[in-house]
Order: structure tokens, then C-alpha cells, then sequence
């Protein structure tokens, strides 16, 4: 039994990215079909820092990355680890990243970076307001701590760097630290402290809240897409059990849109990061903003009636099993911090979607505009969801000349 459906538009993919794109499709009037065969925005979109991070002008390949790639991929402990069986696949994205973790096309990708995020936190204000979330979104900045003094000097670089790209930033020390985070360990030598930074204390609700405004117009069909094919009259998505006719498609699946991309005509190089978290039940968290220990590669996120700690980049596909050495590394890392922490009362792995650039692909497809790239937002997803939103419905709309200016263009890639 096959379930065959017509509509406008087709969006492929059901996280943040899906989410706010149907709803800004809605909002402009627009016939919406969601498809997607899990649960909406509960993905990596659930299980992420929470972070409206505008200040995230840094992408993930640089020269200082660059520089010390063999020392992070051969420790265990690293906050950037590559599954060896997993190594085989990965490779062509590995040469691609490192060619942009060179200092000029770092730099590029930088300037891009920072053109995306300009106005994340705005956009996010007013997303909020439309789906009745302001409760959810904090307003608390947000910090990078430094452990040594090496570190702290490194960052007045780096720090230097953010602030030529628009990014309000403040370096503190010791005791300026012990104000804004009274309970962090007083060893620290200093912090990078973004003051304007905001964040979801519930990305799970947030996430909820989206999908019910947009599930109160567009319908949700719980189906899995493998198969995309152009036709005279519009675009055809099947999958299992599924046949629906769309005038338009936007692929936003995240870690899963290679192969449909590559149907559309395109061969972009998305691979996959696995991001970890654990959390701990407590009513009162023990930070009130996101908190970053730079050199250990996640965050400490102050959810509501929990804390979360989150990130390491570990390259291993869709396929493999969870590491559970990385989940050990982030309890570990917490309890250098917090020495009393008990045993997490849950753990999460999900999959972000990766370019080399560190730049999403946003856009037509080189088929043609009736299908729309939105995928590839790496740490960036639920940051840019906004942006993302307003540029596939210019690109739907037929105005796409900004997507190239900014360097998220899917045509930005040798075929």
C-alpha cells in the first residue's frame, strides 16, 4: 500500500533546519508538507549545546587545528576523535577539510561565518515571540574557560580575531570569573566572556513548540525519502510505502542529505559528526550560562532542571555504535570540575551534519530551483536556523543572488 499525496512544497527533514523553514513557508503562505520518519526536532536538535552561538565566527578546520591534528587524533582523550573503521569513507572529506583548515581559506570561511551569524540573536528573538518561547531563551552570555596561562595568552589572538568580525567579546580574570560563576573551581586562570550570547534552557521544548505551530498547518508525513526525480510538472519524493508529488522540495534531512542532494544533481561533501551529551538531574543547575573549557572540547549547559554537558567532534559516519569512551571522557571532564557528580542520570549520541568549510549549503540545487539545499549547519544548526529560513524562501522565491555572496551556495563545489 502505497500513500500518494500531492502538495506545494515538500520539506524533507523534520529538525530546527525543517522546522523553521515550514514555518517561515507558512508564515509567507505557502502549502507545507513535513516529511520525515521520526518525531520532529529530536535529533541533534534535542540533544545540542543550546547555544545561539553568534559568536562561533571560528570554523571548525584552522591552522591551529591543522597544526595539531596528529597529536589530537592520536590521543584517545582528544576533543576531536576519528573512528578507524570508519576512516576508509571518510578520507575525501579529510583532504577537503584540511585544504580549508589553511590560512587563507580559514580566513574566508571565517569572514563567511560571521556574514551568517550577524543576526542570529535577533532572529531568535523574534522565533521565539512566534511560537510563544521567549520563556525558554536566556540571555546570560556565555564563557570559554582557560586552564593554563599559555591558553589565556593564546585566546587574546583569537579573541582579537572575533572582535575584528563583529563578535562583543571580554577577556577576564580569576576573580571577575568567580562573580559571573561562583561555583567554578577558583584554579582557572581566566575566561573569554561573551556577554550578549543567548541560550535555550530547554532545546527539547523549543524544539516542541515549533513543530506544534507547524504541525497547525502543514501536515507531517511520518514516511523515510530515498528517491528524488524531477518531472515537467514538479518533483516526485518516494520512499517506503510513500509516492508524494511536490511543485517544490527542500532537502533539509541534515546527516542524511548526500544522496538526495546528489539525486538533485548535486555532490556536496557532507559527512558526519557524532556529538555526545550527558546530563544530570538537579534542580538548580550548577552554572547559570553555557560554559565552555576550551582545551576539553564541550560545554556545560544550564538546562531547565538539569545540567548538561556537551560537544567533542567524533567522525564515524551513521553507522557505527556509540563510543563509550567518549561518553566517559565528558563525565570525566565534568568531574574535574565538579568532583561530586554521581553518575549521569542519562546519555545521548546524534549525528550533525559536516562540510570541510564549516559553511552550510543553502540554496537551488544545480537542477534547477525547484529543489533547495539546507543542510550541513556542523555545530551551527539550531544558531542558523533562522537565517537558514529566510534564505530558502528567497531561493524558493527566485531571489537567490545573497546565497552567493555569503559562500553557502551549493555550486560553491567542483562537480
Amino acid at each position: 500500500m502505497v500513500l500518494r499525496e500531492r502538495t506545494e512544497i515538500a520539506v524533507v527533514g523534520a529538525g530546527v533546519i525543517g522546522l523553521t523553514i515550514a514555518l517561515e513557508l507558512i508564515d509567507r503562505g505557502h502549502e507545507v508538507v513535513l516529511v520525515d520518519p521520526g518525531q520532529p526536532g529530536m535529533g541533534a536538535s534535542y540533544g545540542n549545546a543550546g547555544t545561539i552561538a553568534a559568536y562561533a565566527t571560528s570554523p571548525v578546520g584552522t591552522p591551529d587545528v591543522l597544526r595539531d591534528l596528529p597529536s589530537l587524533l592520536l590521543s584517545k582523550t582528544s576533543p576531536l576523535a576519528i573512528r578507524h573503521r570508519a576512516l576508509p569513507g571518510l578520507a575525501p572529506w579529510l583532504f577537503r577539510f584540511l585544504w580549508q583548515s589553511l590560512p587563507a581559506q580559514a580566513e574566508r570561511n571565517a569572514r563567511a561565518l560571521a556574514a551568517l551569524l550577524v543576526d542570529a540573536p535577533d532572529r531568535w528573538d523574534k522565533l521565539a515571540l512566534r511560537v510563544q518561547g521567549a520563556g525558554i531563551l536566556q540571555r546570560r552570555g556565555c564563557l570559554y574557560l582557560y586552564e593554563t596561562p599559555e591558553a589565556l595568552a593564546a585566546a587574546e589572538r583569537k579573541m582579537a580575531r572575533r572582535r575584528a568580525l563583529g563578535v562583543e567579546v571580554e577577556l577576564v580574570g580569576p576573580d571577575r570569573l568567580a562573580e559571573l560563576e561562583p561555583t567554578l573551581p577558583r584554579r582557572l586562570v581566566g575566561a573569554a566572556y561573551f556577554p550578549k550570547a543567548t541560550f535555550l534552557d530547554d532545546p527539547g521544548r523549543m524544539m516542541g513548540l515549533i513543530a506544534q505551530h507547524v504541525l497547525s498547518k502543514a501536515r507531517h508525513l511520518r514516511f523515510g525519502v530515498d528517491r528524488l526525480t524531477r518531472r515537467p510538472d514538479g518533483v516526485v519524493v518516494e520512499g517506503p510505502g510513500l509516492h508524494l508529488h511536490a511543485r517544490k522540495v527542500v532537502i533539509a534531512a541534515g546527516a542524511h542529505s548526500r544522496a538526495l542532494a546528489a539525486q538533485a544533481g548535486d555532490r556536496i561533501p557532507l559527512d558526519t559528526e557524532r556529538g555526545y551529551h550527558v546530563e544530570w538531574d538537579m534542580a538548580e543547575p550548577l552554572l547559570s550560562r553555557p560554559t565552555c573549557p576550551t582545551a576539553r572540547g564541550f560545554y556545560f549547559c544550564p538546562m531547565a532542571g538539569r545540567l548538561r554537558v556537551a560537544g567533542t567532534v567524533e567522525l564515524g559516519g551513521l553507522h557505527l555504535p556509540p563510543s563509550p569512551h567518549r561518553i566517559a571522557r565528558l563525565i570525566e571532564g565534568a568531574r574535574a570540575f565538579f568532583p561530586d557528580l554521581g553518575t549521569p542520570d542519562r546519555e545521548w549520541m546524534g549525528f550533525r551534519p559536516s562540510i570541510p568549510d564549516s559553511l552550510p549549503v543553502i540554496g537551488p540545487s544545480r537542477g534547477g530551483a525547484d529543489v533547495v539545499l539546507a543542510f550541513g549547519h556542523g555545530h551551527l544548526g539550531v544558531t542558523l536556523a533562522p537565517v537558514t529560513a529566510d534564505l530558502v524562501a528567497e531561493a524558493l522565491s527566485g531571489k537567490a543572488s545573497s546565497l552567493h555572496h555569503l559562500g553557502c551556495a551549493p555550486t560553491r563545489f567542483r562537480q
